[in-house]
């Protein structure tokens, strides 16, 4: 796995990204069990290590660098606990909730909390609609994040409930991202579109954030 580091570090850097030793390390503890528990339940199609760092974490540091000052943070559909854990290693001070629909992959995310020591972040097994009206969550957070969990319109449905006045959506989107925004969405919110490459295999990644027009 020295080498699946050694590409988290490289390839980070390339997008202009530190990650210390410590915070890849726990990455790489994280990628192992990924691999472990996903030879019993489906939790990545992705199955070379070396694919994994590039696709699940390196993605995930750069959704990290785009963040602003937000304190509380919602990844919708987490799976293997993507992008929600690698961002909790990068931004140690942000309390993090990550939901799924799937119990066994709740159960993944609880152990890797557990075993990577991380505080203020949690793994909750619902449906992401059957917590909009849930005090505990309705418009708390100052970010939700998703990668690839649905189409643009339907999670902006789906995130708004929990956003606070100063909220804000980012949705992770491959190359068609421009194909999901409407001209709904251009009136409500204001738009911000960040373009990154994963540094190796050189596809293109876009980070949409999308504020409520006041």
């Amino acid at each position: 796995m020295q080498e699946c580091k050694q590409r988290i570090k490289i390839g980070s850097e390339s997008l202009n990204i530190s990650v210390l030793d410590h915070q890849a390390n726990m990455m790489i503890l994280h990628a192992k069990e990924l691999m472990a528990w996903n030879k019993k339940i489906n939790l990545t199609a992705i199955k070379d290590p070396l694919l994994i760092a590039e696709k699940h974490f390196i993605d995930s540091i750069a959704a990290a660098s785009f963040l602003g000052n937000e304190t509380c943070l919602i990844d919708m559909g987490s799976g293997g606990g993507f992008p929600g854990i690698p961002i909790k290693i990068m931004r140690p001070a942000l309390k993090v909730v990550l939901i799924d629909s799937s119990r066994k992959k709740v159960n993944f995310l609880k152990h890797i909390i557990r075993i990577l020591y991380l505080e203020n972040i949690d793994a909750i097994h619902a449906r992401v609609e059957d917590l909009h009206e849930n005090e505990k969550y309705k418009n708390k957070f100052d970010a939700v994040i998703s990668r690839a969990f649905t189409e643009l319109s339907n999670f902006i449905a789906l995130s708004s409930p929990f956003l606070s006045n100063k909220g804000a959506i980012y949705a992770m989107k491959g190359k068609h991202a421009d194909q999901e925004i409407t001209a709904a969405i251009i009136e409500k919110f204001d738009l911000q579109t960040n373009h990154y490459q994963l540094p190796f295999e050189k596809s293109d990644r876009y980070m949409i954030k999308l504020s409520v027009k006041k």
